[in-house]
């Protein structure tokens, strides 16, 4: 595979704490939360009551109509890649002068449509098949998302959708990172996005005992590596990204956050929820983003993390980041889900936008409600804003999901 390298020069997002990345960047530095208790009539019969839904709804961004023929799941990364594509400079239509055969899109998702599924079995068996959406099936494909997208910026060189649960949208990024080193496009759209604030999967999780209980507190429910965590708190939203060749974006007189340098791709084969106890397949993850962006260990200044406020889960990070950067590493390390919750296979693209951003700007956001440490962590986690120096950056973002899916991608400024 060639050296080429690749760069991010538009970036969009709908989350739980801004309808666009300028208020989600500004919630995060100020340390704010998304998560709120939920005002709908399914939730009094689960134990599980708050979740972080997007600040502002879809349905006051999209047209109705086109709003109607889109599940949530889709509506959210249409907003988000719209945004993106609109902040790299590219318009749309005719106004669109890229050649559609050298633009592409990999857009990662958990679950899909799952609210455009199951409402229409409940109308097929309350109401009969008769009034079963004929639109039922597309929209609830897992690969709506990125057609849908595909359609509004006339991508033509391969249209790809990752899922592989919570490190969906990582992999989704990597996977544009390959397409344009590989010479199969100069532009992609990437990114991921999830919409499954819903009665079965908040019940189901809960069932799993996976989430947070905290509902009098909804806004201290997600606390990253603090010894009183209960799990994690859903949420929900997308985050896009255009990414394209150096070369490409250079020729444009493109405006250039940073570059995506490297992607790391393992798995554990240990169990199909639980994290292999050592980290070490994560640890390897990281390592291999690093090497494939040809940077070591010690270029490394920031982290932001998986870290789901999950019981197990974030220990063993903790684990993996000293393996993959050494024992003293002095990276500072991040869980933005403190704020956001957990947006499935939505976390990482987001999570990726915010490292981008750290380093971009040369500051970290806080992990809030982190009052009581886990003993015995050995990592620098950022309680409160934390600046960064002077020089070329470097920084990992991690996502891992259900099955042991590992995807670490590192960032560095330019």
């Amino acid at each position: 595979m060639s050296r080429t390298r690749v760069v991010v020069t538009g970036l969009g997002a709908t989350t739980p704490l801004g309808g666009d990345v300028a208020s989600t960047w500004e919630g995060l530095l100020a340390g704010k939360s998304g998560v709120r208790k939920l005002e709908v009539d399914w939730i009094a019969e689960l134990p599980v009551k708050i979740a972080a839904p997007v600040a502002v709804d879809p349905s006051e961004v999209l047209d109705r109509v086109v709003a109607r023929r889109l599940d949530r799941n889709a509506q959210l990364a249409v907003i988000a890649a719209e945004q993106a594509w609109t902040d790299a400079g590219f318009g749309f239509g005719e106004e669109n002068d890229l050649d559609p055969d050298r633009t592409g899109v990999a857009i990662g998702t958990g679950i899909g449509g799952i609210s455009t599924l199951l409402g229409n079995w409940d109308t097929l068996r309350d109401k009969g098949v008769r009034r079963v959406s004929p639109l039922a099936v597309p929209m609830l494909m897992a690969n709506a998302a990125a057609a849908n997208v595909s359609l509004r910026i006339r991508a033509r060189a391969g249209v790809h959708t990752t899922v592989s649960a919570c490190a969906s949208s990582n992999e989704s990024i990597a996977l544009g990172l390959d397409m344009i080193r590989l010479g199969r496009a100069d532009v992609a759209m990437v990114g991921g996005t999830e919409a499954v604030i819903h009665a079965m999967t908040v019940g189901s999780f809960g069932q799993m005992q996976a989430m947070s209980r905290r509902n009098d507190e909804p806004e201290r429910a997600s606390r990253p590596w603090d010894v009183d965590r209960d799990g994690f708190v859903m949420g929900e939203g997308s985050a896009m990204f255009v990414i394209e060749s150096l070369e490409h974006a250079q020729a444009r007189g493109a405006k250039i956050y940073g570059e995506l340098a490297g992607a790391g791709i393992t798995a554990d084969a240990h169990d199909m929820v639980a994290p292999e106890p050592t980290g070490h397949s994560q640890a390897k993850a990281m390592i291999k983003s690093l090497q494939d962006g040809e940077l070591s260990a010690a270029d490394v200044v920031h982290v932001n993390a998986h870290a789901t406020s999950t019981p197990t889960g974030d220990g063993i990070e903790a684990l993996s980041v000293r393996e993959a950067l050494g024992q003293d590493t002095t990276a500072i390390v991040t869980s933005t889900k403190s704020m956001t919750g957990h947006l499935l296979g939505g976390a990482g693209a987001l999570e990726s936008m915010a490292t981008l951003l750290a380093l971009h700007h040369r500051v970290v956001p806080p992990t809030i409600n982190l009052d009581n440490p886990e003993p015995g962590l050995g990592i620098d986690i950022a309680t409160e804003q934390r600046r960064l120096p002077d020089g070329d950056l470097v920084g990992i973002n991690n996502s891992f999901g259900f099955g042991g899916h590992n995807v670490a991608l590192a960032f560095k400024t330019l």
